[in-house]
């Protein structure tokens, strides 16, 4: 009769034990939802803000804070139900270093979108040129960098990929310049043509005046005089600039007696007489 309510005695007991590790696994798990929650607000505040609301490194740095907090929370659950954690975390390190040889071409592409995430090379919507693509920074991320190109393509490349090339960035500076180019006739005034491309500028009131314009005979090619006019913008009004300059640029040019003309070439063909056509044959 003692062995069985020792029996049932340490039965109960262990239920109890069980019943209160599964009520605290429980509340630890709310904890850790709640305390990762708070974590990933705060860090996201504080992180946005100091970087200067750099979307991207606050998305990685965010998600980030809240797997530490279920790490430890998970740490801390295995310990309640008596799992040696020590060499758990020894197992894991083991693993992790083998996992890291098979997956050293990916694990090079999380090292280059750490590197890319704090050196700023680019950020997200700034139009980029890497690796052969050119489009505007959709996301960021520790394997990819994800790109949408001018006609809505989506575009993904690896972060080494990205890291290991020369990056082009077409918004980060505040001001750009153009380059546009119109032939004249070699028989059309020099001066006409380069009045007519100050008249351009100055109908244009977004054109920088600092650096100055600068108004060129580029270069003499085969069939016409290339006058080259060089302004600067705003980077957020340059193509705007530039579609409307090409757009008035033909009709201002010939609004002062100006042609642009076609190529062209001067053929000169020689008549032999017969006498010297016979000593060829």
């Amino acid at each position: 009769m003692e062995t069985m309510i020792n029996f049932f005695t340490e039965h109960q007991l262990q239920l109890i034990v069980i019943a209160k590790t599964s009520l605290l696994t429980l509340f630890i798990v709310m904890v850790a939802m709640i305390g990762a929650k708070m974590l990933r607000r705060a860090v996201y505040n504080g992180v946005y803000r100091l970087s200067k609301q750099d979307e991207i490194i606050t998305k990685l740095l965010t998600t980030l804070s809240g797997y530490i907090v279920y790490l430890i929370a998970l740490v801390i659950i295995l310990d309640l139900f008596g799992v040696n954690t020590a060499s758990l975390v020894a197992l894991v390190g083991a693993a992790g270093l083998a996992i890291g040889l098979a997956l050293k071409d990916t694990l090079s592409n999380v090292a280059a979108g750490v590197m890319l995430l704090f050196l700023k090379p680019m950020k997200k919507s700034e139009f980029i040129e890497v690796s052969g693509y050119a489009g505007n920074v959709a996301d960021l991320g520790l394997f990819t960098t994800v790109l949408e190109t001018a006609d809505g393509i989506f575009v993904s490349i690896p972060n080494s990929s990205v890291w290991s090339n020369a990056i082009k960035n077409f918004s980060r500076n505040g001001k750009r310049r153009m380059d546009i180019t119109v032939a004249i006739s070699y028989g059309d005034s020099i001066e006409d043509g380069l009045t007519a491309l100050r008249e351009l500028v100055a109908e244009e009131p977004r054109i920088m005046a600092t650096p100055e314009p600068q108004y060129l005979v580029h270069t003499l090619a085969d069939s016409s005089v290339n006058l080259q006019l060089r302004v600067w913008a705003p980077t957020s009004d340059y193509w705007d600039i530039h579609w409307k300059i090409q757009r008035k640029m033909k009709e201002k040019v010939e609004s002062k007696g100006i042609t642009i003309p076609f190529p062209q070439r001067d053929l000169h063909i020689i008549h032999a007489n017969n006498d010297e056509l016979s000593k060829q044959g």
